[in-house]
């Protein structure tokens, strides 16, 4: 699930995703609410999650997620923040973000 309120960023990223035969987009999601529906409703394995967002932010997303696997209610995905700021690294990995990767992603 690709989430990133950049139309551009989300084809840039599809893109890239694209060149992978193991590899399927099942959505995207443009803010907050959008991409705690999508994840909920798509259950992907991992999450590509840009950190400003319409409606709150990426932490935000990742925090409702890991809220409901916490509670034995779904699975939460893999989160990989994919940002231009390289400041929310570290608020990246203390809601558990398996990855960080700066844009621009190649």
């Amino acid at each position: 699930l690709v989430v990133d309120d950049e139309p551009l960023a989300r084809r840039r990223l599809r893109a890239l995703l694209a060149a992978h035969a193991d590899v399927a987009v099942v959505g995207e999601a443009e803010d907050v609410p959008g991409a705690v529906r999508a994840a909920r409703a798509l259950a992907p394995d991992v999450l590509l999650l840009d950190v400003r967002l319409p409606g709150g932010d990426g932490f935000d997303v990742a925090r409702a997620l890991l809220a409901r696997a916490a509670e034995g209610l779904e699975l939460a995905p893999f989160i990989v923040f994919v940002t231009a700021d390289p400041s929310a690294a570290v608020a990246a990995f203390d809601v558990e973000a398996v990855d960080f990767l700066l844009k621009p992603v190649e």
